[in-house]
């Protein structure tokens, strides 16, 4: 993958990102921080904060510290809009995350959901696990 590569992150990934800054999750997502451009919809942005609104997560890191971490994803990745609508995948609240790479013409989808690494690759996306991708690239 090149430096500067267009790259979607699905929402469990960024949740590990925060909740486990150690993980193999968390080192995938500080590289392609540092080496891509990430991209974003008002979609995956509004589920990821609805994740982390929960109360599971209250004793890992603190509510201020999860709005944080929202507001500065969306202070470092492109928003992209969705013009083309997807319905390809298995579960329904996958296809946001196809729709971004789609409509920002990404290069790869970094997702720890089983339903989207199965389509890898789809419509010329490769789809790729933190961990294969932190090992590969």
């Amino acid at each position: 993958m090149t430096i500067g590569a267009r790259i979607v992150v699905d929402a469990n990934v960024l949740v590990s990102r925060l909740i486990l800054p150690e993980s193999i999750r968390a080192k995938a997502l500080a590289r392609t921080e540092s080496n891509a451009r990430l991209l974003i919809s008002e979609a995956t942005t509004y589920e990821l904060a609805d994740a982390l609104s929960r109360a599971k997560f209250d004793g890992y890191v603190s509510l201020e510290a999860r709005k944080g971490f929202i507001e500065r994803l969306t202070q470092i990745a492109d928003m992209v809009p969705i013009i083309q609508v997807v319905r390809d995948c298995r579960d329904p609240k996958d296809n946001k995350f196809l729709e971004v790479a789609l409509n920002g013409s990404a290069d790869l989808i970094i997702a720890g959901d089983r339903g989207l690494l199965a389509m890898n690759p789809r419509r010329g996306i490769a789809i790729r696990s933190p961990p294969d991708y932190f090992h590969r690239f």
